[in-house]
């Protein structure tokens, strides 16, 4: 496993000027999230910009993934919209063409997961069509995906149509199992969730996983708190994780924590196995 951070995590200094520094101690993995100010898709600035972080991630010789949950990237009024879900054709299409640029950003840097979400259901719209919503929105960056040989981890993530571990494993058997759609898992959603016994959950999915995201959590409540001050029991979840060798990043991710970054960043204390 690799100790990781998430580029949503760090405020107050460029996340590019942030890779050496996050390389210093002792994390070899960083979760890429593109948004206004970081690898936006629309920037005339974009082909300059991967080739320096391309530059930096190999001089420091830092693996990463490519996160798409920018908060206002697509829309600067409405938090995470569109989706896969959104009720009107044309906006789902709008997160389509994105996430298949996240696709062919992560094969310019070398990244082989792109993590993504299904969206809020924010329309009054059944269950069925929902689900079919999501898998006809979905395929068209599954195929891109597999054609440009990047796996896409999705999270289920609470208050969106798919929020559990559950609720995803559903989703890949609807789609017919695809082999190169997995799971992306946030430690802290478990408990949110109330997904127990966590460890025993984890384990049970724990060969699908290529993406974890790291942060403590309350019972009951999505709010990502720093390690050690929330109800995340962490041994038996890395445990877990390391009796599958999962082998990718333990991505911390702390955004509403950005503005003291440098503080979180030096907290972690996971096992040997995570380093």
């Amino acid at each position: 496993m690799l100790l990781g951070y998430s580029t949503n995590s760090i405020g107050d200094i460029r996340p590019l000027d942030a890779v050496p520094i996050l390389a210093d101690l002792g994390y070899a993995s960083l979760a890429i999230t593109p948004d206004r100010h970081l690898l936006d898709p629309s920037s005339p600035d974009l082909a300059a910009e991967i080739s320096r972080w391309r530059s930096a991630l190999q001089t420091r010789r830092m693996h990463c993934v490519i996160e798409t949950g920018a908060r206002h990237l697509l829309d600067p009024l409405v938090k995470h919209e569109p989706t896969l879900v959104s009720p009107h054709r044309t906006d789902r299409e709008r997160r389509v063409r994105f996430l298949a640029q996240a696709v062919d950003l992560a094969v310019e840097l070398g990244a082989p997961v792109v993590s993504l979400w299904s969206g809020a259901v924010r329309d009054a719209a059944d269950e069925e069509t929902l689900w079919q919503r999501l898998m006809d929105a979905l395929a068209p960056v599954l195929d891109h995906a597999a054609a440009r040989g990047v796996t896409i981890g999705f999270e289920p993530e609470p208050g969106m149509f798919i929020d559990t571990l559950a609720r995803q494993a559903l989703l890949h058997e609807r789609l017919g199992r695809p082999g190169h759609l997995r799971l992306t898992v946030d430690l802290g959603h478990l408990e949110c969730m109330g997904e127990r016994p966590a460890a025993t959950v984890l384990a049970v999915r724990a060969a699908d996983i290529v993406n974890i995201h790291v942060d403590d959590m309350l019972a009951g409540r999505h709010e990502h708190l720093p390690l050690g001050t929330g109800d995340v029991d962490f041994p038996p979840l890395l445990a877990a994780l390391a009796a599958a060798r999962y082998s990718g990043g333990l991505h911390v991710e702390l955004p509403r924590q950005s503005h003291r970054w440098l503080e979180t960043a030096l907290v972690p204390r996971l096992p040997s196995s995570a380093r």
